[in-house]
């Protein structure tokens, strides 16, 4: 096959990639690393010096790609399926990008922090800046279930009627996230919102093939 992905199945972000990629059936190698094998490491970091998943490489067009959201964008316009994920209309395809930026910025990135702090040592935990973390999440929910309120939004995901890429960025966010700081009763649209999710098909998928490393995930302590 002329594309290999590169991830981890409990990486949120390699989630993303990979819900893009089963939406549209497209064919594909999955390459799991290990960070933890030195040798799997160095293979990672000749591809991508950041040594960061998701990395998709595409032998047929001698391309390396990193970043999920890039990964999704080359996808769609150099292997585009049944399913448009950047949409083709500029302006709505500039307000999914933005989407997709503030699902990765504001609900990702602090929802990491939150998951990271878990696997620090005791004596270097942070959690002044877990607290903030946990604060944006909050913000950040309050955002997207006010924008999620069907009398606003009709079709019942991200954007509307379309599945697209900022659904592919709130899957893992809103799963995760919803783990280490709840939705709780205050934001139902939210709540409804990741139960759709859940059942795509696509998503659906990649939750079960993470099934068997969900006992790696770091539980509060």
């Amino acid at each position: 096959m002329s594309l290999t992905l590169h991830y981890h199945p409990l990486s949120s972000f390699c989630w993303k990639a990979l819900i893009a990629l089963y939406e549209n059936g497209t064919p594909f190698t999955p390459n799991m690393v290990n960070l933890g094998d030195p040798a799997e490491r160095a293979a990672l970091l000749a591809l991508s010096p950041i040594g960061r998943f998701p990395v998709l490489r595409d032998e047929m067009r001698d391309e390396t790609v990193p970043e999920s959201s890039i990964v999704i964008e080359y996808l769609d316009r150099h292997y585009p399926g049944a399913v448009r994920l950047i949409p083709e209309d500029p302006d709505l395809a500039l307000q999914t990008r933005l989407r997709d930026r503030f699902l990765d910025l504001y609900v990702h990135l602090p929802m990491q922090k939150v998951v990271g702090d878990r696997l620090r040592p005791a004596d270097s935990k942070d959690p002044h800046g877990v607290a903030e973390a946990r604060a944006q999440l909050r913000t950040s929910y309050a955002i997207l279930d006010q924008q999620l309120d069907p009398r606003r939004v009709h079709g019942g995901w991200m954007m509307g009627e379309h599945f697209s890429l900022a659904d592919c960025a709130a899957a893992p966010t809103m799963f995760y996230g919803n783990k280490v700081e709840p939705f709780g009763d205050g934001h139902r649209h939210l709540a409804a919102y990741l139960e759709r999710l859940m059942a795509r098909p696509s998503f659906a998928r990649v939750l079960k093939e993470a099934e068997p490393y969900f006992g790696m995930f770091p539980r509060e302590a």
